[in-house]
């Protein structure tokens, strides 16, 4: 149960980074999406993995988280040191600096993905409860 809670506070934690500077990013250049936005999806994939992690705990719940996180952390450091031009509608992102929030939400994100990691490979174990135990047919959750 530990480990569904941290994931989740993880993933919890980088979508309210992301709330809260997505306002500050909202604009854009004509015809592509603005940064905000891509902050606001962002958001709502790490509420929706943290909320699923939560609930089910099981391996393909902290394969999405795992995907969120990992996907989040890779951006905000590949847009941290390379200068990507637009690619299409997706906006040239580069912010070469750290800042409080950033930081704190790369470290969330680089957690959540380790977290998440660890949720994947305890959950393969096909048949065994979040303790490690056996779990019967009579047991097992839905």
């Amino acid at each position: 149960m530990a480990l569904r809670l941290l994931t989740a506070l993880a993933l919890f934690i980088d979508a309210g980074v992301h709330l809260f500077l997505a306002p500050g990013y909202q604009y854009a250049q004509p015809g592509t999406v603005s940064q905000g936005t891509l902050f606001l999806l962002e958001a709502a994939a790490a509420l929706v993995a943290g909320v699923y992690v939560l609930v089910r705990g099981s391996r393909a719940a902290y394969a999405v988280a795992l995907v969120v996180a990992l996907s989040a952390f890779a951006a905000v450091v590949l847009y941290r040191y390379v200068d990507i031009p637009a690619i299409g509608p997706i906006p040239a992102m580069y912010d070469p600096v750290w800042f409080f929030s950033k930081t704190l939400s790369a470290v969330a994100e680089g957690a959540g993905a380790l977290l998440a990691a660890a949720g994947v490979v305890r959950a393969g174990r096909r048949g065994k409860s979040d303790d490690g135990t056996r779990v019967t047919a009579a047991r097992r959750r839905p």
